[in-house]
């Protein structure tokens, strides 16, 4: 089915202005124009708006989900599954939020006794859930379910001073990475090594040990994996390809 630029832009529930735009930024072009000027957009670009939807809800810039959908790797049906796992922790993470309110709530009115511990616990479930999507399956498959229960069981157990730690240094890495990219830094330069050390360390809180080939393995992923590309080039395009090759240079047993 073939549609315009007014039809698609009603059935996606956006407006004739950003298909426009994505046309003029190359991010989705029309499959054909009519004599009269009319854009005319077929199947393929339905399934490509609806990616760029997909990412657009998960927070991803234009420019890097133009980079994602072009890779000749991307592939649809893993980007979906991908979409499907994000969605689903941002899910968790709103359901425990309003646990978390509603908690709060009952024990401000009702002047109860709230814990610390229970008064960040859907901060922590949140990153459980983050971690649970970026390296489980690795994990899972290379150390068996319980290391990787062990390690969401022991993010869960961290104390308000330890979970804040631990979210400062995910921060410090990204913004490092970021400045290292726009900077034109190499991976193998003192900053590189820097980071890696600060992302074992990052991979390390969780209680699971990694080994350096472990690491390497893991941080391959990153520049192959569009949810991980998404991630790490969330502010510059090339931190993912940066961390996974200062890992590869930096970090042996």
């Amino acid at each position: 089915m073939e549609y315009t630029v007014k039809a698609l832009a009603d059935l996606a529930g956006v407006t004739t202005r950003t298909l426009r735009w994505y046309d003029q930024i190359g991010l989705l072009k029309p499959c054909r124009m009519q004599p009269n000027g009319y854009r005319i957009y077929g199947s393929a670009e339905v399934d490509r708006l609806q990616q760029i939807l997909f990412y657009r809800a998960l927070g991803v810039e234009l420019a890097q989900i133009k980079c994602l959908l072009d890779d000749p790797a991307f592939d649809r049906l893993t980007a979906l599954r991908g979409h499907l796992t994000a969605l689903s922790a941002e899910r968790d993470r709103i359901l425990a939020l309003i646990r978390t309110i509603t908690r709060t709530l009952d024990a401000e009115e009702r002047k109860e006794f709230m814990t610390d511990r229970e008064k960040f616990e859907a901060f922590k479930q949140h990153a459980v859930s983050q971690n649970e999507a970026a390296h489980g399956a690795e994990v899972r498959a290379r150390y068996g379910d319980a290391a990787m229960d062990s390690a969401n069981a022991r993010i869960l157990s961290l104390t308000p001073e330890e979970y804040d730690a631990w979210k400062q240094l995910e921060e410090e890495i990204l913004s490092r990475l970021t400045a290292a990219v726009r900077a034109g830094a190499s991976p193998d330069s003192e900053e590189g090594a820097a980071i890696a050390a600060l992302h074992r360390q990052w991979l390390n809180f969780s209680g699971q040990t990694y080994t350096a080939a472990a690491h390497r393995s893991l941080a391959q992923m990153y520049p192959e994996d569009a949810r991980f590309r998404a991630y790490y080039d969330r502010d510059a395009a090339g931190c993912a390809q940066f961390l996974c090759s200062a890992v590869g240079h930096w970090i042996s047993d």
